[in-house]
Parts: C-alpha cells; sequence; structure tokens
C-alpha cells in the first residue's frame, strides 16, 4: 500500500510532467490557432471561457467541502461512509448542473448583444457556447466521482488522463486548423475529447473503486445525515466569492489609474510571476489531500512536524524566486520585449512582496483547509475590503505601485496575521509565539542568504547582460550560489528543515532496499 509520502510525490511528477508538456505545446498552439483562425475567434472562445467560469461559481466550494469530510473515512477505510458522501455529491452536483444549464440557457439569449461585431457567424457562435456549457456540465452529471480521486491522494489518475487527452486534442486541434481554417472543426473537436475524457475517467474510477455504486436520487434521502456539507458549502461560497471580486477586479482598477502601455509592461512582469505560482502549486498542491489524511490520524506531533516541514520548504523556494526576481527580473524583461516596459524598482520591489506572500502563504491554507477551519467568513470580505479600499486609494496618489500595495496590504494584514492565529487557535491548539519563532528565522535567513548571493552575483557578474546566453549563464550560476547558501543556513539553523531532508533521505534509502531485493 502507497504512503502519503509516496502519492504525493506521484502526484507531484505527474503534475510537473504535464504542465511543462501542456506549457510548451500552448506556446506554439496559440500561434498556430492565431495565423489560421484569427485573433478575433481566439479572442472570442476566451471570453467564452471567462462567462462560463462565472456561472461555475454556483458550485459554490461544493468540491472542496466533500475533499474535506471525505478525509476521515477515507483514514478508517468505512466504503459504505464514501459511498454515502459520494451520493450525496453527486445529488448537490446534479442541482447545481441544472442551475447552470438554466442560466446558459438564459444567457443565450443575449449572445448576440455580447458578440455584436466579432465578423464571426451567429451559428458557430451559439455551437461554441453549447459546446462549451455540455462540456462545463459533464463535470456535474458525469464526473463528479473524481472528487474521491483527489481526496484519496490519486488525483495523478485525474492529471494524467485529462492533460493526455487535453495534448492529443491540442495537437488534433492544430492540424485542423492548418489544413482546414475551420472553426466549426475546432469546436467540435474539443467538445469529443470532453466527451471521451469522461468516460475513460469513469472506466479507471470504476476500476480503482469497484465497490463505489452510487445514485444520485439515494444522495437527495442522505443529504440530511451530513449537516457539515451544508454549512462548509455556504462559508466556501463566501471566501470563494470575496476572493473572485478582489481578484478580478484589480486589472480594472490597474486600467483606470495607469496607461496601456503601462498595463502591458504590468502584464509582462505578472506572466513571470503567474508562471512561478503555477509551477510550485504543482509542486507542493499535491501534498492537500495527505495533509487532511494525516489530520484524519490525530497523530499531533506528526502533524507539526509535517505543517513546519512543508512551511520550511515554501519559504525556501519563496527565497529563491525572491532573490531571482530581485536581480533579474528587470533584465529579463529589457532582453526580452525592450527598455521600455521595464517597470520602476519600486514597482518591482512590491511585485516581489506579493509574490513572497502568495507562495509563503500556500502551507497555512492547507492545513486550515484539512482542518475545516473555513468559519472565519468576516476575514474574506475585511481583506477584499482592505484590498480594494487601498488599491483605488493609493492608485490614485502612486499609480501601478499604489494599486499592487493594496493586495500586499489586504494579504500581510489577514492572510499573514490573522490567518496564522485562526490556524494555531483552532487547529493545532498551541500558542502562535511558535509559529512566529520559526517564521521569523526563516526570514532572517532569507535575507542573509540574499545577500550574501547578491556580492557574490555581483563580483561575478558586474555588469547587465546584453544577450540571452550570457542572462541565462549568470541566471543559473547565481541561482546556484543562492541555493547553496540558502540551504546550507536552512539546514544549519531551521529543525524544519531537518526533518524534511531526514525524511527525503528515509525515503530514498527504504527504496534503495526494496528495489534491492
Amino acid at each position: 500500500m502507497e504512503s502519503r509520502v509516496q502519492k504525493s510525490v506521484l502526484n507531484a511528477k505527474v503534475n510537473l510532467i504535464f504542465y511543462f508538456a501542456i506549457l510548451i505545446l500552448s506556446f506554439f498552439s496559440r500561434r498556430i490557432f492565431l495565423d489560421n483562425l484569427g485573433a478575433d475567434f481566439i479572442g472570442f472562445t476566451g471570453t467564452l471561457s471567462n462567462l462560463l467560469g462565472f456561472l461555475n461559481l454556483a458550485e459554490l466550494g461544493i468540491a472542496s467541502a466533500i475533499g474535506y469530510v471525505l478525509y476521515q473515512p477515507l483514514f478508517d477505510g468505512d466504503q459504505k461512509q464514501i459511498i454515502k458522501i459520494i451520493s450525496v455529491f453527486g445529488y448537490l452536483y446534479k442541482v447545481v448542473g441544472l442551475i447552470i444549464l438554466t442560466a446558459g440557457c438564459i444567457l443565450s439569449l443575449f449572445l448576440t448583444l455580447i458578440f455584436p461585431n466579432t465578423g464571426i457567424d451567429t451559428g458557430i457562435i451559439y455551437f461554441a457556447f453549447f459546446s462549451y456549457l455540455t462540456s462545463s456540465l459533464i463535470g456535474y452529471f458525469a464526473n463528479y466521482k473524481q472528487t474521491l480521486l483527489a481526496a484519496d491522494q490519486r488525483n495523478y489518475i485525474v492529471t494524467a488522463y485529462f492533460q493526455s487527452a487535453s495534448i492529443v486534442r491540442i495537437c488534433i486541434q492544430m492540424i485542423v486548423a492548418y489544413k482546414t481554417k475551420s472553426y466549426f472543426w475546432w469546436i467540435l473537436i474539443d467538445l469529443c475529447f470532453g466527451i471521451i475524457h469522461s468516460i475513460i475517467l469513469n472506466w479507471k474510477i470504476n476500476k480503482v473503486y469497484p465497490w463505489l455504486k452510487t445514485r444520485s436520487k439515494d444522495g437527495r434521502k442522505l443529504v440530511k445525515e451530513f449537516p457539515q456539507i451544508l454549512k462548509f458549502t455556504r462559508q466556501l461560497f463566501i471566501h470563494k466569492i470575496a476572493g473572485f471580486i478582489q481578484f478580478q477586479t484589480n486589472p480594472f482598477i490597474i486600467y483606470a489609474f495607469t496607461s496601456l502601455s503601462t498595463v502591458a509592461a504590468y502584464g509582462n512582469y505578472m506572466m513571470i510571476i503567474n508562471n512561478l505560482l503555477n509551477f510550485v502549486n504543482k509542486f507542493l498542491g499535491s501534498t492537500e489531500a495527505a495533509i487532511g489524511n494525516l489530520i484524519a490520524s490525530k497523530d499531533s506531533r506528526k502533524i507539526l512536524n509535517v505543517f513546519y516541514e512543508l512551511t520550511s520548504l515554501r519559504y525556501f523556494i519563496a527565497g529563491m524566486e525572491v532573490f531571482g526576481l530581485f536581480a533579474f527580473s528587470s533584465m529579463f524583461i529589457s532582453l526580452w520585449v525592450g527598455e521600455e516596459f521595464v517597470l520602476s524598482s519600486m514597482t518591482v520591489n512590491i511585485m516581489i512582496v506579493y509574490i513572497f506572500l502568495m507562495q509563503t502563504r500556500g502551507t497555512n491554507d492547507q492545513f486550515i483547509y484539512g482542518y475545516g477551519l473555513f468559519g472565519d467568513i468576516w476575514a474574506a470580505f475585511v481583506e477584499m475590503g482592505i484590498s480594494l479600499g487601498c488599491a483605488i486609494t493609493l492608485g490614485y496618489f502612486y499609480g501601478l505601485p499604489g494599486v499592487i500595495s493594496g493586495g500586499v496590504i489586504g494579504m500581510t494584514l489577514i492572510v499573514y496575521l490573522w490567518k496564522p492565529y485562526y490556524l494555531f487557535s483552532r487547529g493545532f491548539k498551541i500558542h502562535l509565539w511558535h509559529y512566529w519563532k520559526a517564521i521569523l528565522k526563516l526570514i532572517l535567513l532569507i535575507l542573509l542568504s540574499s545577500y550574501i548571493a547578491m556580492r557574490i552575483k555581483d563580483l561575478m557578474f558586474p555588469k547587465p547582460s546584453t544577450h540571452f546566453l550570457d542572462f541565462f549563464v549568470g541566471a543559473i550560476v547565481s541561482a546556484i550560489i543562492y541555493g547553496v547558501i540558502s540551504f546550507g543556513l536552512f539546514y544549519l539553523f531551521d529543525r524544519g528543515t531537518k526533518f524534511f531532508v531526514n525524511r527525503l533521505f528515509s525515503q530514498i534509502l527504504k527504496r534503495g532496499k526494496s528495489s534491492g531485493k
């Protein structure tokens, strides 16, 4: 039987492999689609995706609530309870699917108003909309059982099947776009692969869990047995709505207080930052179900050890990113798109603080989810209010740096100060000083590592790079120097890093012994 660590590692491997494969393929496919289908059609499909993404807010966070409720019966191996929970999930998702279907049909009445002058045939607009809507509804009516795979740390199965289908789909769409330049075939291929993926995924789920016989109509009768699902769903929905409003309105605020050229320059930096965030989330996000499973074991000492291990790993990675962005981001932008797109050092530094906060919050968020601590709904609105209020006020006076500062201030007050207190008082039930003692030490180690590595980098590469080859050599060498210094300091002075390294070595030795038999 696979351990939590083995499953987490497997999830991380599969996520990273497909992340890079899709990233590279997307780079080439987007150019082919733009050249053969046109920017209007690609913009149209992107807008459709955003519209349906808004409709999917009706999901309310049910999947997250179900995932949390599944952790204990999965740990206990209680198949009857799991069947009941998935039946309830099937019923709730069927209701949500019907709501989205109704809302989608109503929205379709206004498609000609939403897309009045696209140059795309009206029939294609409706065909694309209902194809996208159908693909979305498949998840609610047919694919709901995949939540069990995620809760059981088998999300690599979902990732492997979905991303494999995506790779094949994109390749076929590229060929069809190049050969036919047909919107119809491009959309039809997208729809067909959504259906094919659903059939294969459900076949695999039935193979992994042959005992999982559920019926959504049974879930209607059983829903009263699980009041916590509806409770957590309501709480998660409020968190979800507040986050959606906060992050979706930020681009409009930036546009209101800056020029289009500044928005474009900001977008270049954010492209780098978002890719870094996505990369780390693919790597460490796979531990979420493992944390829920660990918390279900109620081994408080082991839970805290794993918390500090993951926290140290997050801070080590965040330190690498902060050093790299501080030392090389503007140089890369200058070489990539030109000096006119380089932002001021103040703006870049605030963005670096933003990515640091986003990366280091991850472990707290995962353990808060693992404990089911969703009750602080006031915090979601307070963070949204502070972030938007500060972004508008500071944006009016200081432009782009002020807008970005709004999000940083909101995140610092709620995510960085309140959330640890909430986790330690309600989850771990120990004094918060244990947390801040470890965190302040990690921050000091990052600052010291960055200072030493920056001095060495300036001695080795005193002049800015004027060619990409020189840039990449300097960046890689500097990253290695920082990594070695940072790892050494972390290992010497941080217990979480020692726990993590010892666990890693024990797993390697265990695997070596098993392979040698």
